[in-house]
């Protein structure tokens, strides 16, 4: 409870991070569920990416004229070609999976790929490119101030709110959209407002999380990663990262790089002299600084706990260790 009160306080760092991350993942469910009972379910995977490729076209059109720039603005006008590429992507996808014919999947797929395509390639072309509009484009959930809480906030609120009080329109023309055109109801009306909605909230989450990333693993190196750890170390005394496993990926070893010191942890009885060899000489070669190593689920009461041990570090001693030094 103690670490949960130090995260909510006002004076914590990454506070705003926090209350967007659980704003973000407490309405997006909430909108999406209707594309799951539409079944367009990877049209949650496609709409983010084209909502990045509205943000980096009007940055675009700033940058060679056509629309005046002004950085008081970034994030509405972000927000504005977020959401005018957003509601029509939903709107022209919903009507040919309507109509039938086709794969919905290959749609999704070919816009997926050609957004992203466009994206790279405006910001490619973008002379005001490296200043701060990748960041707009790929979502910045690091660094999130209080005017961007507070419009979230507002927005998601609006959202919530719609969504609640017409959820039974929506789950009828959603669900059985023939039995809506029965009881009269204006599906194209309640059809428009929902996809409004849809797209109104993935436009908001890609401003602050950006769209799935195809490489994962790339943003432990990015800058912004090197960013937060400067800052957590203005926060705290110490830091532990856990990471994954050193030889399956490379997060332990972009984050290894970063870091003060690095303790290798090894699965007695378990794991291969072999692999901790391995994950010696990967971390030796990221530049990083192995402390030591800590050997872990051994039986202390065996009488050849201490040479199993000595044996084990012995194999991944640097070069100038000796054999009986400490960890």
């Amino acid at each position: 409870m103690e670490s949960l009160h130090e995260i909510l306080s006002p004076s914590f760092l990454l506070r705003n991070s926090v209350y967007i991350s659980l704003l973000v993942g407490l309405v997006c469910p909430l909108a999406g569920v209707y594309l799951v009972v539409r079944r367009l379910i990877f049209m949650g995977v496609a709409l983010p990416q084209i909502s990045s490729c509205g943000i980096a076209l009007v940055f675009a059109l700033q940058a060679w004229g056509v629309i005046p720039h002004s950085h008081d603005d970034e994030h509405t006008v972000a927000f504005v070609g977020a959401a005018l590429f957003t509601v029509p992507a939903i709107l022209a996808l919903s009507f040919f999976a309507r109509r039938g014919g086709g794969s919905v999947e290959g749609r999704l797929g070919t816009l997926y790929v050609l957004a992203g395509a466009w994206s790279i390639l405006l910001l490619v072309k973008n002379p005001l490119g490296e200043h701060g509009l990748l960041d707009l484009v790929k979502g910045e959930i690091i660094a999130v101030s209080n005017a961007d809480l507070m419009r979230t906030s507002a927005t998601f609120t609006i959202v919530i709110a719609l969504l609640l009080l017409f959820q039974k329109e929506f789950l009828l023309v959603s669900f059985d959209r023939e039995m809506a055109i029965t009881l009269k109801k204006n599906v194209v009306l309640w059809d428009a407002l929902l996809f409004l909605l849809i797209g109104v909230t993935i436009s908001m989450a890609v401003l602050t999380a950006g769209p799935a990333s195809p490489n994962p693993g790339a943003l432990l190196g990015s800058r912004r990663m090197r960013e937060t750890i400067g800052l957590l170390r203005e926060q705290f005394d110490y830091i532990v990262i856990d990471t994954p496993p050193v030889l399956p990926v490379s997060d332990a070893l972009m984050l290894a790089a970063m870091s003060d010191g690095v303790i290798l942890v090894v699965r007695g009885a378990t794991t291969p002299r072999q692999m901790v060899i391995w994950s010696r000489d990967r971390l030796e070669q990221a530049r990083a600084n192995l402390l030591g190593v800590v050997l872990n689920d051994i039986d202390v009461r065996r009488g050849d706990y201490a040479r199993y041990y000595r044996d084990y570090y012995a194999y991944t001693a640097l070069p100038g260790q000796t054999r009986s030094a400490s960890v």
